[in-house]
């Protein structure tokens, strides 16, 4: 077994992660193996099994060779799996990589026992002083040695720091509206007057702290002159307006996504004619609403400015489109 004992270490660490990730996915262990796992063995146990012998290549080369083609191979795989109905995800690039480690150190455990002088990997300070040529290096090659190890394990210290203490990622906020049956589809485009129409209001937080939302519904009537490239406000009434507080959460790339709040929202419009109603969300603090226009007054000279912004996208908001009949 002393014979096989990196490649037997290779396959028990590729094993010990699976089951790190199946019960402690946020471990910090899973993150030390997980480099381990990616940036080392697959080009270890590759080379490993090509050259058994040790006069083909020197401890060096095998080092940097087991990295170098781990950065090779890994990609490689993750393009083939994304021409396969697993596609990139964690589980199937885990266990390609598990599968690939175990088949070629298998192989390279069959070859090293073939092999006429195999090259088995012993650590022991005598073996590194003669790698490195050490009793005949001079002072000036010594210190620039020690230099450049250094140098490595600061840069493999910095890597490992990187990867375990990722800056968080972009903060947005997913606003959204749903038709009646919870599908982007059967909005309510056309209504009598005074007809209930009704659609689903989802929030989810991904801002990375807790967020207090201001949502506001504006009905409005606008024209746009393309002649003049102007939009222009005809009147604009405040419909609804409520507010809620969120915690962020992840953004899930794996599993299938889940809402986070949403709420049934009906409404009804009592004029004819061809309206759009405005849901505007707000972060933290909502822009103060005049008097008037709580009371249910047109607000299109002075609140316009909420619609407009919209329109240029300085406000998250979303519209619809709904042609208003009058009753028969």
């Amino acid at each position: 077994m002393k014979k096989y004992w990196d490649l037997i270490t290779a396959i028990a660490l590729s094993l010990l992660l699976d089951l790190i990730i199946a019960i402690a996915p946020n471990s910090i262990i899973r993150k030390i193996l997980g480099l381990v796992f990616v940036l080392f063995l697959p080009g270890y146990v590759f080379i490993t099994a090509l050259f058994p012998e040790k006069k083909e290549l020197d401890n060096l080369e095998r080092l940097a060779l087991s990295f170098g083609l781990s950065i090779a191979i890994v990609p490689l795989i993750g393009l083939a799996l994304n021409y396969t109905s697993w596609g990139i995800r964690l589980i199937p690039i885990l266990v390609s990589l598990t599968v690939f480690n175990v088949i070629f150190s298998i192989i390279a455990i069959y070859r090293r026992k073939n092999a006429i002088k195999p090259w088995i990997p012993w650590i022991t300070i005598e073996r590194i002083k003669e790698e490195l040529e050490w009793d005949k290096a001079s002072k000036l090659d010594k210190a620039l040695t020690v230099i450049l190890i250094i140098a490595i394990f600061a840069s493999l210290g910095t890597l490992i720091y990187v990867i375990t203490h990722p800056k968080p990622g972009e903060a947005f906020t997913e606003f959204y509206i749903l038709g009646p049956y919870g599908k982007a589809a059967d909005y309510p485009t056309e209504l009598l007057v005074n007809e209930t129409g009704r659609v689903i209001i989802g929030i989810v937080n991904h801002e990375h702290r807790n967020v207090t939302y201001f949502v506001e519904i504006w009905l409005v009537n606008l024209t746009y002159n393309f002649t003049t490239n102007e939009t222009i406000i005809h009147e604009m009434y405040l419909m609804d307006r409520f507010n809620v507080t969120l915690p962020s959460i992840p953004v899930n790339i794996e599993g299938n996504w889940t809402p986070q709040f949403e709420m049934n929202y009906t409404f009804k419009i009592d004029k004819p004619g061809k309206w759009q109603l405005w849901f505007l969300l707000f972060k933290d603090k909502e822009p103060e609403i005049p008097e008037a226009c709580l009371k249910g007054e047109d607000c299109s000279k002075t609140e316009g400015w909420r619609i407009m912004e919209a329109i240029n996208g300085t406000i998250q908001s979303l519209k619809l489109n709904i042609d208003v009949k009058g009753l028969p």
